[in-house]
């Protein structure tokens, strides 16, 4: 089905996550001419991540808590033909770290999949919204919470956790799409029967990993609150029957509480899709001081590397480097800055794969003054899971980018199950010298340098959609939604939605003619001021100070509008 652009079937728009449409009804030429279709209210004020799916005539809409789930009939410009609204205990609110957001269902089967905030996986029927089934996959007394969306790969539901900033040990899991039965679960760190590693056959830039490599870069057992959370996007290469996803940061914030390299955090990660084994894995931030989380998509594409076809990998990490990987070696081919503020490290060592790092941006500091000043990227990354879009036609990526930078301060922190185990304040702002906290920058993988740049005055904090019509959309957090040419990055069209924009665009084609959609809501980590009523300048993990301004120019409101060109 994804490969009928009438619809868009998956969240990221089709396994290998390149979000590219090929319908091209709607082009450079009558971008300009856009107008709104019509629109729906999702009647919840949060955070609004992610998009609405496109399955046939019908549209599935979804939010944050209380995780509502909305099908939309397109035949009459979205009336309700079916909602499900989930009986969730309202205290886990109070353990989801950044907003109670959730980045969208899936469809697989005849059935959509939810992922609600009190990690509860539920298929319901995609017709009627009934439940099919339901299965409990973590523990929010613990801090375990649930925000990604469920990929389906083969005959498989597969969902990630959230909770790093409470000590929550990651997982990885698969569950059967027809009976909800769970066929396996990996954790990020721990011993090779819990990480599903072989010492021997699992390999990190072409060398065995070693025995239980998930607990000997540990102090003691601080493997079993070691974050490494996966609460980011999964894509699937069913040629090989791989599945590629990336785990968190690690559990404190405060470096200086847990030596080691903090193995497998911070990890791009390769495991076969029946058995759930890991083939190979790569480590971006080894002992990362800076939470520069490396669960953002792995985009899949084949084509010309240095003279030779390869099976890529590329990913846009938190950390403000481009990696271009072998998707079928884990052999590291590049990685480069794609944001040129980046100053935390130098460079990455391509034969070691170790970043090179700039002493002076550690935040492994003991004493009086331990604060480290001025680091780029802030925590919020260079990107945070916000997701890229890739074109073919122009060979280029699209990157909804943050320009921000912190300052940080570790901070001791004891664990108490359920408790926040930060252990660290940070403030935020933008780069010396500029204004602007957002970029969108169409990058070139290749060349591995951008082609093209908008500067934003907020951080562009809405997944892009690329098309064949030679156009790319995307929204803004102060409400924008914007159509622009793809090969130079000249706006064709904007039009101010009632909300910040931090959810992603979805094309689809009904009747014969192509729509856009967008659901705009503001919030998430970086507008989580306005969307929790939040005012001190450190609060928000330091977003609040730098986004404060955001509050005038937009406003809380959950809506989708979809466009079309007369």
């Amino acid at each position: 089905m994804q490969k009928n652009p009438d619809h868009w079937v998956m969240p990221l728009g089709n396994y290998s996550s390149t979000r590219y449409s090929t319908l091209s009804q709607i082009n450079t030429t009558n971008a300009p001419n856009l107008r709104v279709a019509w629109t729906f209210s999702t009647g919840v004020l949060r955070g609004h991540e992610g998009g609405p799916l496109v399955v046939g005539d019908i549209m599935y809409v979804h939010t944050p808590f209380p995780n509502k789930v909305f099908a939309l009939d397109l035949n009459h410009n979205g009336t309700i033909l079916w909602s499900y609204e989930p009986r969730q205990d309202s205290n886990v609110i109070g353990v989801m770290c950044c907003d109670t957001v959730n980045r969208g269902v899936a469809y697989g089967a005849g059935k959509i999949f939810l992922h609600q905030a009190d990690t509860t996986l539920v298929a319901l029927d995609a017709k009627t919204g009934k439940v099919v089934w339901q299965a409990k996959d973590g523990d929010p007394a613990t801090g375990e919470t649930g925000t990604g969306a469920p990929a389906i790969a083969g005959n498989y539901v597969i969902i990630g956790n959230s909770g790093g900033e409470f000590g929550v040990r990651g997982n990885l899991a698969a569950y059967d799409m027809a009976s909800g039965k769970l066929a396996w679960r990996a954790y990020s760190q721990g011993p090779d029967s819990d990480t599903l590693m072989d010492g021997q056959k699992t390999t990190v830039l072409g060398k065995p990993v070693g025995k239980d490599s998930g607990i000997v870069g540990w102090k003691g057992d601080q493997w079993k609150r070691g974050g490494g959370t996966t609460w980011g996007w999964t894509s699937y290469d069913p040629d090989t029957q791989t599945i590629y996803y990336g785990s968190g940061n690690p559990g404190t914030w405060n470096p200086v509480q847990r030596p080691g390299n903090n193995r497998w955090s911070m990890t791009i990660w390769a495991r076969d899709l029946k058995t759930g084994m890991a083939k190979w894995v790569y480590q971006m931030t080894p002992h990362d001081e800076w939470d520069y989380d490396g669960v953002n998509e792995m985009v899949l594409v084949d084509r010309e590397w240095q003279g030779k076809m390869r099976k890529l990998l590329v990913h846009f990490d938190r950390n403000g480097f481009a990696y271009v990987l072998d998707r079928v070696s884990g052999a590291l081919l590049g990685a480069e800055k794609y944001d040129p503020a980046v100053n935390w490290a130098s460079s990455i060592d391509l034969k070691t794969g170790e970043p090179v790092r700039v002493a002076a941006y550690s935040t492994e500091k003991t004493g009086e003054d331990v604060t480290t000043r001025n680091i780029c990227p802030a925590a919020l990354g260079s990107k945070d899971q916000q997701p890229v879009s890739y074109s073919p036609q122009t060979g280029l990526f699209y990157i909804p980018g943050n320009h921000v930078c912190m300052d940080y301060e570790p901070t001791k922190v004891a664990y108490v199950a359920g408790s926040p185990y930060v252990g660290a304040t940070l403030s935020m702002y933008p780069p010396k010298g500029e204004s602007n906290l957002g970029r969108f920058v169409a990058w070139d993988p290749i060349a591995q340098k951008a082609a093209w740049e908008v500067k934003e005055p907020f951080s562009v904090w809405s997944g892009p959609l690329a098309t064949a019509g030679g156009v790319v959309f995307y929204g803004t957090m102060d409400g924008y939604f914007k159509a622009v040419d793809a090969k130079t990055g000249t706006e064709l069209y904007k039009f101010k939605t009632p909300s910040g924009i931090i959810g992603n665009v979805s094309t689809y084609s009904h009747g014969g003619k192509q729509y856009v959609a967008v659901l705009s809501g503001v919030g998430g980590w970086a507008a989580i001021g306005m969307a929790a009523g939040l005012t001190g300048a450190n609060e928000g993990l330091g977003a609040v100070g730098a986004y404060r301004s955001l509050s005038q120019y937009t406003n809380l409101g959950g809506t989708l509008t979809v466009f079309e060109v007369p």
